[in-house]
């Protein structure tokens, strides 16, 4: 681990831990690196995940797929960040989700089992990373909120404006770039490529946007 281990440090869920503290906890949380290739799937809704995976590199899609292969982007997740604390921390729960490396992809398995049902007095360094963990979880809440915002608006249109508008204000600008391509934007929003493409289109046309690939800008 000692190549990410910077970025480790800086990761939400070891936020206030000394540096001295972060190896003998990475030990004890049993942690291990394993690698992904661009589109191939750390797990699948249904199996049991009992890890936290931390992204070292790369990026990772959070999505729900049908049987005959329609995807829904949940989120994406980069280098830094977290995913799957939900179903470690139910260890009889399956998971709901499957998950995809959206690139060439390093993650950092967490099991935290030792921690959550340790049975003991934690130590400082386990004390904060649990009141991180909760509120990493709060965190993943609030996002699912804002989804959930998206997904209820009645038209395309409706959900292209309020989460372009979503990305402008956590900007603070009105020119800024997407995080994802056409085809993931459209995952993301549960709406139809061609449908999004034609939708963004007409705005451009009537002024409301400018665009040039994944760089956006509102338009007053």
């Amino acid at each position: 681990m000692e190549p990410y281990l910077s970025l480790i440090k800086k990761s939400p869920l070891f936020c206030g831990i000394t540096e001295a503290d972060v190896l003998p906890l990475l030990e004890h949380l049993k942690v291990r690196k394993k690698k992904y290739q661009k589109g191939e799937f750390l797990f699948y809704s249904g199996d049991t995940v009992p890890y936290i995976g931390l992204v070292l590199d790369g990026a990772v899609h959070i999505i729900q797929e049908d049987y005959w292969g329609n995807r829904n982007i949940l989120s994406q997740i980069p280098a830094g960040f977290f995913f799957g604390e939900a179903f470690a921390c139910l260890p009889e729960s399956l998971a709901t989700v499957d998950v995809v490396a959206a690139s060439d992809t390093v993650i950092m398995q967490v099991h935290v089992d030792n921690v959550l049902h340790a049975g003991q007095v934690l130590t400082p360094a386990q004390a904060r990373f649990m009141s991180n963990l909760l509120a990493m979880m709060a965190e993943k809440n609030r996002l699912l909120t804002e989804k959930i915002r998206y997904l209820t608006q009645r038209s395309t249109r409706q959900k292209i404006v309020l989460y372009l508008s979503d990305l402008a204000r956590k900007k603070g600008k009105a020119t800024f770039s997407l995080p994802f391509n056409r085809q993931q934007m459209a995952d993301f929003l549960s709406v139809d490529r061609s449908a999004l493409s034609a939708e963004l289109s007409k705005m451009k046309k009537e002024g409301l946007i400018d665009y040039r690939k994944d760089k956006f800008t509102l338009l007053q």
